[in-house]
């Protein structure tokens, strides 16, 4: 089973907001998640990134695997290097 922390769409069309989950990879992107660890708000000027740094560490630890924009993420708000 491969986990992922990813991102999943939620707003209206043109008007995007995220929450960041951990999910299994085989599941679709808005489908079925293990928990939610933060928001993403990118419709802000700046945007507005609010995420558990212990969940999400934790979770690394334990093997999951942060898509490519959540790594930026997690890196941009100091919760990993």
């Amino acid at each position: 089973m491969a986990v992922k922390i990813r991102l999943r769409r939620l707003g209206a069309k043109k008007a995007p907001f995220y929450r960041v989950v951990v999910a299994d990879s085989r599941y679709p992107r808005n489908g079925r998640f293990i928990e939610e660890i933060g928001t993403y708000d990118p419709t802000k000027d700046p945007a507005a990134v609010s995420i558990d740094g212990e969940k999400a560490k934790q979770w690394i630890k334990n093997g999951a695997q942060p898509t490519d924009t959540v790594k930026a993420l997690l890196k941009k708000n100091g919760i990993i290097e």
